[in-house]
This record gives structure tokens, C-alpha cells and sequence, in this order.
């Protein structure tokens, strides 16, 4: 099934925000070495969750959500985020490099397609997918050598 309102994208978003949380909460307590940083990351994405939501209430009205704003197909941003016992720190942070990505990549994909029929929506997704990009430099240099 496709999204096309604003209101499937949004809760696709939430949801993959709230699964990413909990992820970065599992690897703090794996690796309480790096705990401090993937606690902020959970933190932060319940911030991403905020800030997006209020950036959709601003503007939806039902003429909005009537049009169809979307057309994204949500099999390529499905998360695999399972967390297996005994995994090595560098491999978690292969899989939260993986998030990330396509995180990025929803964002990116959703703000493109939103453009023209909405302006604070599309710019929220742009500023979370920059502080996702951000956050993929902070994960390539905490793997261990």
C-alpha cells in the first residue's frame, strides 16, 4: 500500500522514529561504553517526532488532506532493527548507519515529493534529514579500530 496524505507519511514517520528510539536505547544498554551518545540519539528522535508533527498541524486543513501530497512506496524505508544478543559494537553501528540512511532517505524523498502543495512540512523533513546526515558522521567515528 502506498501513502499518499500527509497523515499516512506522518505516522509512517512516527512510527520509524519511535523503532529507532527504542534501537539506540537497546545499544545504549549493550554498550554502555558509547550509552551516553545512543541515549541522545533516542532523545533526539522523539524531539524529530515533535517538531514534524508540529509542523503538520500548522498547516493541514482538510482540503490538504484531501489532496493527495504523496506518492511513496514505504517498502524501501522499512526498518530491520532487531537487536541480536552478543552483537559487536560494530556491527550495531552498522545497523544504525543503515537507520540512518534510510531515514535520510524518507525524509529527503518525502520533503521532494511534498514541495509544492505544503512549505513547513518539507522543511522540517529537510532539517531532520540534515541532523540525520550529521548523525551518520558521529557513527562512522565511534567505531572502534
Amino acid at each position: 500500500m502506498r501513502l499518499n496524505t500527509a497523515s499516512e507519511v506522518i505516522s509512517m514517520s512516527r512510527e520509524m522514529e519511535t523503532a529507532g528510539s527504542s534501537f539506540y536505547r537497546e545499544l545504549a544498554t549493550a554498550y554502555p561504553e558509547a550509552g551516553e551518545q545512543f541515549l541522545a540519539f533516542a532523545k533526539e528522535n522523539e524531539k524529530f517526532i515533535a517538531q514534524i508533527k508540529r509542523a503538520y498541524y500548522s498547516v493541514i486543513s482538510d482540503a490538504l488532506e484531501g489532496g493527495f501530497a504523496f506518492d511513496l512506496d514505504p517498502e524501501p524505508y522499512r526498518l530491520k532493527l532487531e537487536m541480536v544478543p552478543g552483537i559487536s559494537l560494530k556491527e550495531g553501528l552498522k545497523k544504525a548507519l543503515e537507520l540512518e540512511a534510510k531515514m535520510v532517505a524518507f525524509y529527503e524523498d518525502g520533503a521532494e515529493q511534498s514541495m509544492s502543495l505544503m512549505a513547513d512540512v518539507p522543511r522540517a523533513f529537510k532539517k531532520v534529514a540534515q541532523k540525520r546526515e550529521q548523525r551518520q558522521a558521529v557513527l562512522k567515528g565511534m567505531a572502534p579500530e
